[in-house]
């Protein structure tokens, strides 16, 4: 079953120094009825203006992960550690207990866009603080995984997160581990269409589709497209 998700649907919010959409229920923004999918807890795609900040917080024991889509990122902790994330890479911090996270758009003159995604974190794994990952352009990549597969970001949960990045009339068919899955058009427009059921949703820019008791879906672009498949198996 392949059921989507609309970005009209989803919550926002204009603070002026910073333009966001929620996926989920996530700060003024709530619906009982999304409070995430799986151990999937955050997917916002959010606008800081030049010169903007997030200031310092804690979080639950999550990994957070940031994909720079314009501009750069300063990432920093209260232990002292400290990186820089631009256009084409992303980032996954290792949140820990009474540390807190700040992030800052370091230029004065561009906004800085990216997406976020928290996910739950298993209590019994420890990885790097601070993982940084340069995106390869191709039209597949496997951004996050539980065992750092392929050269990708290493998650404390069994979590994978693909990306893709095709042009119109190319498709790519992912295996899913699990009886779940959250697909996400950042750019673009695209088929998405599950092996058990034979269901179709057309997705444009911003929409999103959960995906349920689905071992493969195909992925159709309609035009240049760019979007992840999260493949929430617990």
């Amino acid at each position: 079953m392949i059921k989507s998700r609309t970005a009209k649907e989803c919550g926002k919010a204009d603070f002026g120094w910073l333009q966001a959409r929620y996926t989920f229920s996530f700060g003024h923004y709530f619906d009982p009825k999304l409070m995430g999918y799986a151990s999937l807890r955050v997917l916002n795609q959010e606008v800081l203006a030049p010169g903007a900040s997030l200031q310092p917080r804690t979080y639950p024991r999550v990994d957070i992960l940031n994909l720079v889509l314009q501009g750069e990122a300063e990432y920093r902790d209260s232990d002292g550690n400290i990186i820089t994330v631009a256009a084409g890479e992303a980032a996954l911090l290792s949140t820990r207990a009474n540390v807190s996270y700040s992030e800052h758009n370091i230029s004065n003159t561009h906004a800085l866009t990216r997406m976020q995604l928290w996910l739950d974190a298993c209590p019994q794994h420890e990885n790097p603080l601070l993982q940084k990952l340069q995106l390869n352009g191709d039209a597949y990549q496997l951004l996050a995984s539980p065992n750092g597969k392929d050269g990708s970001l290493q998650l404390r949960q069994e979590v994978w997160i693909h990306q893709l990045d095709l042009q119109p009339g190319e498709q790519q068919t992912l295996t899913i581990n699990g009886p779940r899955a959250y697909l996400q058009s950042i750019h673009g427009q695209v088929d998405a269409i599950g092996n058990e059921s034979n269901d179709c949703q057309k997705l444009v820019c911003g929409d999103g589709a959960f995906i349920h008791l689905e071992n493969k879906i195909t992925v159709k672009a309609q035009t240049p497209l760019r979007a992840l498949l999260i493949d929430l198996p617990v």
